[in-house]
Protein backbone atom coordinates (compact mmCIF):
# COMPACT_ATOMS: atom_id res chain seq x y z
CA UNK A 1 0.00 0.00 0.00
CA UNK A 2 2.86 2.81 0.71
CA UNK A 3 3.89 2.23 -2.80
CA UNK A 4 0.83 2.73 -4.04
CA UNK A 5 0.65 6.07 -2.06
CA UNK A 6 4.37 6.77 -3.12
CA UNK A 7 3.20 6.37 -7.08
CA UNK A 8 -0.19 7.80 -6.44
CA UNK A 9 1.86 11.05 -4.80
CA UNK A 10 4.14 11.16 -7.35
CA UNK A 11 2.57 10.87 -10.14
CA UNK A 12 -0.07 13.83 -9.74
CA UNK A 13 2.73 15.71 -8.47
CA UNK A 14 4.10 15.04 -11.52
CA UNK A 15 1.35 15.45 -13.58
CA UNK A 16 0.50 18.95 -11.67
CA UNK A 17 4.49 20.19 -12.28
CA UNK A 18 4.23 19.37 -16.20
CA UNK A 19 0.52 21.16 -16.47
CA UNK A 20 1.35 23.98 -14.38
CA UNK A 21 4.77 24.21 -16.58
CA UNK A 22 2.46 23.72 -19.88
CA UNK A 23 0.46 27.05 -19.00
CA UNK A 24 2.82 28.94 -17.93
CA UNK A 25 5.09 28.43 -21.43
CA UNK A 26 1.71 29.55 -23.21
CA UNK A 27 1.06 32.44 -21.38
CA UNK A 28 4.55 32.87 -21.53
CA UNK A 29 4.72 32.92 -25.06
CA UNK A 30 1.57 34.42 -25.65
CA UNK A 31 2.77 37.89 -23.36
CA UNK A 32 5.92 38.07 -25.08
CA UNK A 33 4.22 37.84 -28.50
CA UNK A 34 2.34 40.53 -27.59
CA UNK A 35 4.87 42.74 -26.31
CA UNK A 36 7.46 42.34 -29.49
CA UNK A 37 4.65 42.02 -31.85
CA UNK A 38 2.61 44.47 -29.99
CA UNK A 39 0.45 45.90 -33.52
CA UNK A 40 -0.56 42.37 -34.53
CA UNK A 41 -3.27 41.92 -31.45
CA UNK A 42 -3.33 45.55 -30.91
CA UNK A 43 -5.67 45.64 -33.79
CA UNK A 44 -7.78 43.16 -32.94
CA UNK A 45 -8.39 44.54 -29.59
CA UNK A 46 -9.38 47.67 -31.25
CA UNK A 47 -11.62 46.07 -33.73
CA UNK A 48 -13.60 44.47 -30.75
CA UNK A 49 -13.67 47.15 -28.52
CA UNK A 50 -15.04 49.18 -31.64
CA UNK A 51 -17.44 46.95 -32.78
CA UNK A 52 -16.95 47.80 -36.78
CA UNK A 53 -17.33 44.48 -37.93
CA UNK A 54 -20.51 43.72 -36.08
CA UNK A 55 -23.66 43.50 -37.04
CA UNK A 56 -23.79 47.31 -36.07
CA UNK A 57 -27.34 47.29 -34.86
CA UNK A 58 -28.57 50.38 -33.45
CA UNK A 59 -29.22 48.89 -29.91
CA UNK A 60 -25.71 47.89 -29.59
CA UNK A 61 -23.44 50.18 -31.00
CA UNK A 62 -23.70 52.70 -28.02
CA UNK A 63 -21.49 50.21 -26.02
CA UNK A 64 -18.60 50.97 -29.36
CA UNK A 65 -15.39 51.88 -27.27
CA UNK A 66 -14.02 54.22 -30.30
CA UNK A 67 -10.87 55.88 -28.65
CA UNK A 68 -7.52 54.39 -29.49
CA UNK A 69 -6.20 55.67 -26.24
CA UNK A 70 -8.82 53.57 -24.48
CA UNK A 71 -8.54 50.87 -26.76
CA UNK A 72 -4.80 50.69 -26.33
CA UNK A 73 -5.21 51.18 -22.33
CA UNK A 74 -7.04 48.08 -22.48
CA UNK A 75 -4.96 46.09 -24.81
CA UNK A 76 -2.07 47.60 -22.51
CA UNK A 77 -4.08 45.96 -19.45
CA UNK A 78 -4.19 42.87 -20.90
CA UNK A 79 -0.70 42.34 -21.71
CA UNK A 80 0.07 43.47 -18.05
CA UNK A 81 -2.33 41.03 -16.51
CA UNK A 82 -0.77 38.19 -18.93
CA UNK A 83 2.68 38.79 -17.66
CA UNK A 84 1.56 38.76 -14.19
CA UNK A 85 0.21 35.32 -14.64
CA UNK A 86 3.02 34.20 -16.30
CA UNK A 87 5.13 34.84 -13.35
CA UNK A 88 2.98 33.54 -11.42
CA UNK A 89 2.56 30.03 -13.25
CA UNK A 90 6.13 29.88 -13.65
CA UNK A 91 6.62 30.39 -9.87
CA UNK A 92 4.20 27.91 -9.31
CA UNK A 93 5.96 25.57 -11.87
CA UNK A 94 8.94 26.30 -9.38
CA UNK A 95 7.21 25.17 -6.22
CA UNK A 96 6.45 21.71 -7.61
CA UNK A 97 9.36 20.90 -8.70
CA UNK A 98 11.00 22.12 -5.22
CA UNK A 99 7.78 19.77 -3.74
CA UNK A 100 6.53 22.73 -2.04
CA UNK A 101 3.03 21.70 -3.18
CA UNK A 102 1.05 23.86 -0.17
CA UNK A 103 2.84 27.10 -1.96
CA UNK A 104 3.13 25.34 -5.65
CA UNK A 105 -1.04 24.73 -5.51
CA UNK A 106 -1.56 28.53 -4.22
CA UNK A 107 0.55 30.19 -6.82
CA UNK A 108 -0.61 27.73 -9.45
CA UNK A 109 -4.00 28.47 -8.50
CA UNK A 110 -4.01 31.90 -8.70
CA UNK A 111 -2.08 32.03 -12.43
CA UNK A 112 -5.30 29.57 -13.26
CA UNK A 113 -8.10 31.80 -11.80
CA UNK A 114 -6.35 34.85 -13.54
CA UNK A 115 -6.45 33.38 -16.94
CA UNK A 116 -9.77 32.26 -16.86
CA UNK A 117 -10.80 35.49 -15.80
CA UNK A 118 -9.01 37.11 -18.61
CA UNK A 119 -10.44 34.53 -21.34
CA UNK A 120 -13.90 33.81 -19.67
CA UNK A 121 -14.80 37.35 -18.27
CA UNK A 122 -12.96 39.58 -20.07
CA UNK A 123 -13.14 37.84 -23.66
CA UNK A 124 -15.50 35.45 -23.70
CA UNK A 125 -18.18 37.89 -21.28
CA UNK A 126 -17.08 40.96 -22.28
CA UNK A 127 -15.39 40.92 -25.32
CA UNK A 128 -17.97 37.91 -26.90
CA UNK A 129 -21.15 39.09 -25.50
CA UNK A 130 -21.05 43.01 -24.38
CA UNK A 131 -18.62 43.84 -27.72
CA UNK A 132 -20.52 41.20 -29.69
CA UNK A 133 -17.35 39.78 -30.53
CA UNK A 134 -19.50 36.58 -31.64
CA UNK A 135 -20.88 38.63 -34.42
CA UNK A 136 -17.48 39.37 -36.17
CA UNK A 137 -16.05 36.56 -39.15
CA UNK A 138 -12.67 39.02 -39.11
CA UNK A 139 -11.85 39.40 -35.65
CA UNK A 140 -13.83 36.99 -33.42
CA UNK A 141 -11.51 35.13 -30.77
CA UNK A 142 -14.27 33.00 -28.64
CA UNK A 143 -12.34 29.51 -29.69
CA UNK A 144 -9.00 30.53 -28.85
CA UNK A 145 -10.42 31.84 -25.42
CA UNK A 146 -12.59 28.69 -24.63
CA UNK A 147 -9.59 27.15 -25.36
CA UNK A 148 -7.65 28.65 -22.84
CA UNK A 149 -10.96 28.67 -20.45
CA UNK A 150 -10.97 25.37 -20.90
CA UNK A 151 -7.28 24.06 -20.39
CA UNK A 152 -6.75 26.09 -17.10
CA UNK A 153 -9.65 24.89 -15.88
CA UNK A 154 -8.66 21.38 -16.14
CA UNK A 155 -5.48 22.59 -14.47
CA UNK A 156 -6.85 23.92 -11.79
CA UNK A 157 -9.05 20.53 -11.02
CA UNK A 158 -6.10 18.30 -11.22
CA UNK A 159 -3.99 20.37 -9.05
CA UNK A 160 -6.55 20.11 -6.70
CA UNK A 161 -7.00 16.59 -6.87
CA UNK A 162 -6.30 14.89 -3.04
CA UNK A 163 -2.87 13.80 -2.96
CA UNK A 164 0.29 13.49 -0.32
CA UNK A 165 -1.33 10.77 1.95
CA UNK A 166 -4.77 8.92 1.04
CA UNK A 167 -7.49 8.56 3.18
CA UNK A 168 -8.68 5.07 4.05
CA UNK A 169 -12.26 4.57 2.19
CA UNK A 170 -14.33 3.84 5.66
CA UNK A 171 -14.55 0.09 6.51
CA UNK A 172 -13.09 -1.39 3.23
CA UNK A 173 -9.82 -0.01 4.51
CA UNK A 174 -8.86 0.65 0.82
CA UNK A 175 -7.30 4.28 -0.89
CA UNK A 176 -8.31 6.68 -2.98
Amino acid sequence: MAATRTTHSTGLTLTATLLTATVALYITLVAFGNITDFGTNQQFVRHVLAMDTTFKDDDLMWRAIESKGIQDAAYIAIIAWETIAALVLIAGTWSWVRRRHTRARRLSTLGLLMLMLLFGAGFIGIGGEWFSMWQSDDWNGLDAAMRVFTLSGIVLLIIHLPFGRPTPDSASGTTD
